[in-house]
């Protein structure tokens, strides 16, 4: 475990599987659902156990159609297995066990515990009391009870870090569930948000990733319009902290002071996903989304003159109820316009609970999906161009880990770009370790990489790879059965162009 650790594991009580779905704020939950595991005296299942594990954590999403099918499918995958090991337990959290609570045991009665959005905390006291009970426990409460990052942690990267500032959302956006399951948004302390990235660099994290629903709002809680932005100039003071991100901002909360915090504080790098949702002002206020088309590209406009060299993406949702032709050609129009260096694309399926599930003017599945075709050609082929303004460029690399699929095939290595942009680069005869910084000429382009083919210009060794290596080593120490690896999370990767990923609801 690592930052915000609290517990010691008092004997081994068995194996744990997370497994996550959903967006970047459930990923970071089930940092915390690992780490409070760990301090109750489980260990982390090797990987690809494939539920062979004695606890079975699932952290649920709710914003696609068939996420409760998915559920179901992967629970009733795991009754056989549960029969034949009497003392496995499996527990649902997360967004989809806050809306369906009760539903989800009488569906599945081999399920142990059902927890929500805002009791995580409370997972290994629920275990142990349905060990003991002999019977499933469901506790959904209707509001936070603690902030998350009170809690212990089992971070996935050495090297890169979460870090929330805020939870829950005050939007109302049509398409998106999340607000009733969320909660109302609740903002940290920005002394407490500050402690805990200074900790996180401490112990060797270069990288952080600011992280709330709606995070260019964190202030409203607090009554401070600027706070987001002066909770950037002050990560600009921070030693030691190299990069920072954030994810993922509102178009109606992105003001001036924002854009110049970013352009001014050298540590937050140039690159921005802002949700656009839309092209078309009808649909953006069918959505309930306050700003139109004009308003959202005048933001870009003024991001990139300030940061020229910005990269920036996006989310939009194809077949919105009642969208048009001429709809459709406005965000096609939009996304010729904003040049968005990647996006995610999502073809609108019915959020159960939503206004926009019983709107009239559903689309027809075919009619969405030959949009959604055209919008990717198009968003891919831009993604392309931008990729070859590229090349030529001298760029400095932060080495990633796992993010190149043929990085041994071919011998090279990855790493991210300050704009996020992912870079394949050739392995040079000195060690580099994911966490340092490698200095690069990018060679060629593909729509969603980049390569520099030559020889590595400069290696720069860093306290987050002496981190991500001290790691390793007492990882390598442990007895055999526990997992050595460290999954892909980290930091946010660029977002390319796919279908149903991520919760597209900012």
């Amino acid at each position: 475990m690592s930052s915000g650790d609290r517990g010691q594991a008092v004997g081994v009580k068995g194996t744990y599987e997370v497994r996550t779905y959903g967006c970047q704020m459930n990923v970071h939950d089930s940092e915390r659902l690992s780490g409070l595991l760990e301090g109750a005296g489980y260990e982390r299942a090797p990987e690809g156990s494939d539920g062979d594990a004695d606890v079975v954590v699932f952290n649920t999403c709710a914003v696609r159609e068939n996420a409760d099918n998915r559920l179901y499918g992967n629970l009733g995958r795991l009754a056989p297995m549960k029969t034949k090991r009497p003392g496995m337990q499996i527990a649902v959290g997360g967004c989809l066990a806050q809306k369906d609570r009760d539903t989800i045991v009488k569906k599945a009665p081999w399920v142990d515990v059902v927890f929500g959005t805002h009791n995580i905390g409370k997972l290994p006291v629920l275990l142990e009391r349905a060990r003991v009970q002999e019977e499933a426990q469901v506790e959904i409460a209707e509001s936070l009870e603690a902030f998350p990052s009170t809690l212990p942690t089992r971070r996935e990267s050495a090297y890169a870090a979460w870090v929330s500032i805020s939870v829950g959302c005050n939007n109302t956006c049509t398409f998106c569930i999340v607000p009733a399951l969320r909660g109302k948004e609740k903002d940290r302390r920005t002394g407490d948000i500050l402690a805990e990235i200074e900790a996180l660099v401490a112990e060797g994290v270069s990288e952080i990733t600011l992280l709330g629903q709606n995070v260019n709002a964190y202030g409203s809680d607090i009554g401070d319009r600027e706070a987001f932005s002066k909770l950037l100039r002050a990560c600009g003071k921070i030693e030691g902290l190299e990069r920072v991100r954030f994810t993922s901002p509102h178009p109606r909360d992105f003001t001036d002071d924002v854009i110049a915090a970013m352009a001014e504080t050298p540590n937050v790098m140039p690159q921005l996903h802002m949700p656009l949702q839309s092209g078309s002002d009808p649909i953006l206020k069918a959505m309930r989304r306050s700003y139109r088309q004009d308003r959202f590209l005048g933001i870009i406009e003024k991001v990139r003159a300030a940061m020229p060299d910005a990269a920036i993406s996006t989310d939009i949702i194809v077949g919105f109820p009642g969208e048009t032709e001429e709809d459709f050609e406005q965000t096609m129009h939009a996304v010729r316009e904003a040049r968005f260096a990647s996006a995610f694309t999502f073809q609108y399926s019915k959020r159960p609970g939503t206004p926009a599930a019983t709107m009239e003017g559903q689309i027809p599945k075919e009619v969405v999906q030959e949009r959604y075709m055209r919008l990717s050609a198009l968003q891919e082929e831009i993604s392309w161009d931008e990729n070859k303004k590229q090349v030529g460029r001298t760029l400095d690399l932060m080495v990633a880990e796992g993010e190149g699929r043929k990085d041994g095939a071919t011998h090279r290595l990855s790493g991210r770009a300050p704009d996020s942009r992912l870079v394949h680069f050739t392995k040079p005869d000195t060690e580099v370790r994911p966490g340092d910084v490698v200095t690069v000429e990018i060679t060629y382009a593909a729509p969603h990489h980049l390569l520099a083919e030559g020889p590595v210009l400069n290696v720069r060794r860093t306290r987050a790879g002496d981190a991500w290596e001290k790691r390793n080593a007492e990882a390598a120490a442990k007895p055999a059965g526990v997992m050595l690896g460290l999954p892909k999370v980290g930091a946010p990767e660029p977002l390319p162009v796919a279908a149903g990923s991520g919760c597209g609801c900012d």
